[in-house]
């Protein structure tokens, strides 16, 4: 048991008091967690690009104030009642969506779409009794997709936290809670290229590089990168692409541009974008399929994930392109917003 465990913590967080302001440090107290919560010290964190959609207010109902954070690593410091699979000194990643392990989706191999826990970005409290655990000088502040890790201590609910190997090293490994899980499984879990097979991925941001690095673990022989950066090529070798096309160099449409250099098409695409097509193009042994996390399950299967870049199979290094002490947030906010590198690496304790 931690001393400071059924205690009010106070420690800093970066806080977003209005839309689009840069955040500012200030001393929060973090109560402790109630019925099926932990409570995280947040060693590392990164942005994400949904960090910033949202600390924008676009398209959806601003709340403020409010921490915002969802890729990270860090250590329990206290379980509350009715948590038996983890406790103090467990090092875990928490993640914006989650598995009770008890509905439909969870029992489903096929579904990560948890019925109490999936993503909720309107809520802004916990769900054990609607209220949140931060409050600055009195003051309630939201919580964001219940992780809000932008602070050096959260609290979450116990089924939104992976168990991770505690030899895996926090600095590296925490941006699998989201971003890169997210591409990488949209490739291993759903597209599944067979080994020299060509896979056509859309988009070279974190995301469409950790789609394009599933694609290289799985053995895929040609890989094409699609972006409107030309920039982004020589970058995306280190992932395995082997191709680039940019759409601004042709004259026709980049789907007829592919069709060419492949015979006929890649046998697998990545992209997240909206399109239209036909009915009767499916007719042509087509697939379309959508994913959410790269269908992983939080729990069940993101410790699998650490495991493959501990076994070196997956590389994680190359996704981290810069690094900032946590009193100067405000620059990775700075270095996404300019399209500069992929992920930006937070740490706490600087």
């Amino acid at each position: 048991m931690s001393s400071t465990a059924g205690q009010v913590i106070s420690c800093k967080a970066a806080v977003a008091w209005e839309a689009g302001k840069p955040l500012v440090i200030e001393e929060v107290e973090v109560a402790p967690p109630q019925a099926m919560e932990v409570r995280l010290k947040i060693l590392f964190t990164s942005l994400c690009h949904t960090d910033v959609y949202f600390w924008e207010a676009k398209g959806q109902t601003p709340m403020f104030p409010r921490i915002f954070g969802h890729e990270a690593g860090g250590i329990v410091e206290s379980v509350g009642e009715g948590v038996t699979d983890l406790e103090p000194g467990d090092h875990v990643l928490p993640v914006f969506t989650g598995e009770c392990k008890e509905c439909r989706h969870c029992k489903s191999e096929e579904s990560n779409m948890c019925d109490l826990l999936r993503i909720n970005t309107d809520r802004g409290v916990m769900l054990n009794d609607g209220k949140s655990r931060f409050s600055v000088r009195g003051q309630p502040i939201y919580h964001f997709v219940g992780t809000s890790t932008f602070s050096e201590y959260t609290v979450v609910h116990a089924g939104c936290v992976a168990k991770i190997n505690p030899a895996a090293p926090l600095d590296i490994v925490c941006v699998l809670s989201c971003g890169i899980s997210t591409g990488l499984g949209a490739t291993l879990n759903v597209a599944k290229p067979e080994k020299g097979s060509s896979v056509a991925i859309f988009g070279l941001g974190a995301v469409g590089l950790a789609a394009a690095e599933g694609a290289r673990i799985a053995g895929a022989s040609r890989i094409i990168g699609v972006d409107l950066n030309s920039n982004r090529f020589e970058e995306a070798k280190k992932f395995g692409v082997t191709e680039f096309v940019n759409p601004k160099d042709y004259d026709k449409p980049v789907q007829e541009v592919i069709a060419e250099m492949t015979d006929g098409g890649v046998d697998r695409s990545v992209e997240d974008d909206s399109f239209k097509t036909h009915p009767i193009n499916f007719l042509n042994e087509k697939t379309l399929k959508g994913t959410f996390f790269g269908n992983y399950k939080p729990r069940s299967d993101l410790p699998s994930v650490v495991e493959k870049y501990m076994n070196k199979e997956l590389e994680l290094e190359k996704f981290i392109t810069h690094e900032v002490p946590f009193s100067e947030i405000n620059k990775a906010f700075e270095y996404m917003l300019s399209g500069a590198g992929l992920r930006c690496l937070i740490r706490m304790d600087a």
